[in-house]
């Protein structure tokens, strides 16, 4: 199970739970096509001068009669040991398999399964010369700038975001085809069945339970968003804690001596890794680029605040690469390039040690301590050992010479999505049928319920220092120096400079795991309607879907309303949508049974501060409750809690 960096990486684990760069290894070796020493070819040194001649023949010893009878008598005794050997099929024409590939097994290629790595741009181009090409040189031409967009506001329907036009999907499932194809017609869609690695969609209205749209509800205004996303599409990450891809490349090439493929496998024959490690992928630099136009387009005229204040927005996000490179991409799709002058971006440092509410396991420790945080890991192999069972037996069936385990088929389809976002497409989609991609996308409904959400002992008290900084910005009060008690970097909090209280706008860049955190530690109870999850089956209608909640470049409006109709409450509304579906707000003490989603402002912070002083950093995080958590279904809970100490007194 391939999850954050910030999650394990750099951890003081363990000895034996300390393999966090064991993926990392595997990527090596690497494959250079441009490297003809890669098979230890040795030259053969050739003579092009005879040894010695051949004596000059005056006269042939053989007719043109004798050796047309020669051919002939070769070539039916040729005839005759064929059909001796194998029968009239021989000479019959074979018909086609429809299966992609042969049904002979073919040896693989000794580089099958090595790495491959393009490096670009190169570090010292010959023909680079910047002060030839500057980027103005003036003659601008006329600039006179246009009203803000806001279409949040204006228009007649909200856009929906289909996913990833440019991505391309396999033209067939699975050995035995479309499975269920007849059943569910053509909308079922693949890219909407890889959890945390889906690309980011538009949920249909009524997902979460509302009959409602993420337009501006009538009679009402926005006047304030606070604009919660994840990174977009990226490598595998360093640590996998089921499958990694690089693992299983790394595997399959130490012996790929020994293995043959067939059928839907013959093209592993020559299939080399091209994935690279934690970084974003082209793809998901535009998820960001196009996430920051549509947001400019909906949200635009809240910048007439800042214009009216003299200021510019301060957004954030994390050092790490992949966050840093997301945030700006996002801006550059936001502001335009170049954006500098037009916004400040926060970079708060995500390494142990460093308070980080949007990577608060950098402080927790029993965030890092897999016995507690890993739990969803036995659940996931579980629920693989059903639902793939047969798969590795078919997949199995047309591959000799490497035993393939549950694990390694799931590999495959991570190997699927992680190949599609990063490159494009990927071979890998077409080995599974439509129902074990449905299994797959479960797989990661019950690793993040147990790991980052409603289920994990972990989840409230990691998303409540957001939480505490949301309620800050929403009550326009600095955070009091006694209730620094959650992952709140008081530096930079306690500065309006970098933490500003009056912004009609905020963008904060996360981690999936961070927003799964986040929506348990609000109390989203909707959401867990229900949990906890089983292991052995799908159960109908789920309330928690990763897919819906936190896949690449998720996102979250948090919408600030007005509103004039007499049947809502006076003062400011609150209402959350997370990926274009608002979420029923009905777990939150006091917040009504809203069509749309609202409730009062004061009444949603009254509800979270009763929440947070409920929630203990020093128990949660550094709490002894291993032996009570157990394995597996020993303990449970559907809140992100963790089990109280027998006392009921806080550590």
């Amino acid at each position: 199970m391939d999850v954050e960096r910030g999650q394990y990486a750099n951890s003081t684990y363990d000895d034996e739970h300390n393999d966090a760069g064991a993926e990392h290894e595997a990527l090596l070796p690497t494959f250079n096509p441009n490297n003809h020493n890669n098979n230890n070819n040795e030259k053969a040194a050739i003579d092009p001068t005879p040894s010695k001649r051949f004596p000059t023949l005056t006269q042939p010893k053989f007719t043109i009669l004798h050796l047309l009878v020669a051919f002939t008598v070769g070539i039916s005794g040729c005839v005759l040991a064929q059909y001796v050997l194998c029968g009239p099929s021989c000479f019959g024409m074979k018909e086609s398999t429809g299966t992609s590939g042969t049904d002979a097994f073919a040896l693989a290629n000794p580089d099958a399964g090595s790495t491959q790595i393009h490096a670009f741009p190169p570090p010292s181009p010959t023909n680079a010369f910047p002060s030839l090409f500057p980027t103005n040189v003036g003659y601008a031409g006329g600039t006179p700038t246009g009203a803000e967009p806001a279409l949040i506001a204006t228009a007649p329907q909200y856009p929906i975001h289909t996913g990833a036009a440019q991505l391309v999907k396999p033209e067939t499932l699975g050995d035995k085809g479309n499975d269920k194809k007849k059943e569910k017609g053509d909308s079922w869609d693949l890219f909407k069945h890889w959890g945390n690695l889906a690309p980011w969609y538009s949920n249909e209205r009524g997902t979460f339970g509302l009959d409602s749209g993420p337009g501006t509800p009538d009679t009402c205004r926005v006047t304030g968003l606070h604009f919660l996303h994840r990174h977009g599409a990226r490598y595998p990450t360093a640590w996998a804690s089921f499958g990694g891809p690089a693992d299983f490349a790394g595997r399959l090439h130490k012996v790929a001596d020994d293995w043959t493929t067939k059928g839907n496998l013959a093209f592993m024959n020559d299939w080399t890794y091209k994935l690279g490690e934690e970084l974003l992928t082209p793809f998901g630099r535009q998820q960001l680029y196009d996430l920051g136009i549509s947001m400019r387009l909906k949200y635009g005229f809240l910048l007439k605040n800042f214009t009216e204040t003299n200021t510019i927005p301060v957004f954030r996000t994390e050092s790490q690469d992949r966050m840093l490179h997301s945030a700006l991409n996002f801006a550059i799709g936001f502001f335009g390039y170049p954006f500098e002058g037009q916004y400040q971006q926060s970079i708060t440092i995500e390494a142990d040690g460093f308070n980080n509410t949007l990577a608060p396991y950098d402080t927790c420790h029993n965030a890092r301590h897999r016995p507690i945080s890993d739990r969803g890991k036995w659940y996931v192999e579980q629920w693989a050992n059903i639902y793939l069972n047969d798969t590795r037996e078919r997949l199995q069936s047309q591959l000799e010479g490497y035993d393939l385990s549950v694990e390694d088929v799931y590999t495959m389809q991570q190997m699927c999505a992680y190949e599609t976002v990063a490159i494009g497409y990927s071979k890998f989609c077409e080995l599974f049928t439509q129902s074990e991609w449905e299994g797959f996308d479960y797989s990661l409904d019950l690793y993040f319920w147990y790991n980052s959400a409603f289920g994990s002992p972990v989840a409230r008290v990691q998303g409540a220092g957001w939480v505490q900084e949301f309620i800050a910005r929403l009550e326009h009060k600095p955070i009091a120096p006694h209730e620094h008690r959650f992952s709140t970097n008081s530096t930079l909090d306690d500065s309006e400079i970098t933490f500003p209280l009056n912004q009609s706008l905020y963008v904060d860049a996360t981690h999936e795991v961070v927003v799964l955190n986040i929506l348990t530690a609000l109390n989203l109870s909707s959401l867990a309607a229900n949990g906890p999850l089983p292991y052995d089956h799908i159960p109908e209608n789920q309330s928690f879907k990763v897919s819906q909640l936190a896949p690449f470049a998720t996102n979250i409006q948090f919408q600030i309303l007005e509103c004039s109709s007499p049947s809502i409450s006076s003062g400011e509304q609150v209402r959350i949508i997370v990926n274009d579906a608002p979420v029923p707000l009905t777990g939150i003490r006091g917040c009504p049974s809203q069509v749309d989603g609202l409730c009062p402002v004061d009444t949603f912070v009254r509800a979270q501060k009763e929440i947070l002083e409920k929630t203990s950093w020093e128990w949660d995080c550094f709490g002894d409750y291993e032996d009570v958590v157990g394995v597996g279904e020993e303990w449970e809970t559907v809140t992100g809690d963790a089990p109280r100490p027998k006392s009921d007194r806080r550590i």
